[in-house]
């Protein structure tokens, strides 16, 4: 823990019109900004930061719970346990179409992909119920882990339609799926439908992502549809819980 930012007072300004919780959580974000604190790094005791800020252990706690809520902290608890500050979480915006590339470039982290299996199956009923196709017709599987840094972060299960996409399996897997369907194919997925659910991974999924036994995951079930409304992508995607937050932006229409 770097000593020299607790060594001395912090006082919240009284005077300020935002909650004296929300200004610790600010001053916490500013210094883990500047990278005066890093990820693994112990916080002092309640008693001692609620001393350095000047408030009461109910508001230092009060902050200290929304920055937990954020995924800034964590706190363990136990005799050896306490207060740390993580690893942050990426968001992953499903408003838009953005794949998993650009959502890590917005970021300002660089997007790997493994290709665990690419090969064309019979389709499941679930996969040709959402692609339109007839049980047991030709999909193309792409099973993929998706990196950042090092640290998987989701595994893709993509299913396509193999008549609309005859030589897919034959280009680079590697980079953004939907750029290969745009710029080959003409097919740019405009729209999606998406379901988010949380799960215990199986083994194998676990060992992909690098998760515990039982550590949750959340699953995203995608279909995508051209600007036409065909279907071109059925995909589940895994994300792990404990380094991707889901968003969705949404609007109120007063009709």
């Amino acid at each position: 823990m770097p000593e020299h930012l607790f060594a001395q007072p912090h006082p919240i300004a009284r005077t300020s019109a935002t909650p004296a919780h929300s200004l610790i959580q600010r001053w916490f974000l500013d210094v883990i900004a500047r990278g005066e604190l890093s990820p693994g790094d112990r916080l002092p005791r309640e008693q001692d930061l609620a001393g350095v800020f000047g408030v009461s252990r109910m508001t230092l706690r009060q902050a200290l719970s929304g920055l937990e809520h954020r995924g800034v902290i964590e706190r363990v608890p136990g005799r050896s346990g306490g207060t740390f500050v993580v690893e942050p979480k990426i968001d992953c915006d499903l408003t838009g179409l953005a794949g998993f590339t650009e959502q890590l470039r917005r970021a300002d982290l660089d997007a790997q992909a493994l290709v665990v299996t690419a090969r064309t199956v019979p389709a499941s009923r679930a996969v040709a119920t959402a692609l339109g196709l007839t049980v047991g017709q030709a999909v193309h599987e792409i099973v993929r882990i998706r990196s950042a840094e090092d640290t998987p972060l989701a595994l893709e299960r993509s299913y396509f339609p193999a008549a609309a996409f005859a030589d897919l399996l034959d280009q680079d897997l590697t980079g953004s799926l939907y750029d290969l369907l745009t710029q080959l194919y003409r097919a740019e997925p405009r729209t999606a439908t998406e379901y988010l659910e949380p799960v215990i991974p199986s083994p194998e999924e676990a060992l992909a992502l690098q998760l515990d036994a039982g550590q949750p995951a959340m699953l995203i079930e995608r279909t995508a549809f051209t600007a036409s409304g065909l279907p071109v992508e059925h995909a589940l995607d895994l994300f792990r819980a404990d380094r991707v937050r889901i968003s969705v932006r949404s609007g109120w229409n007063p009709a």
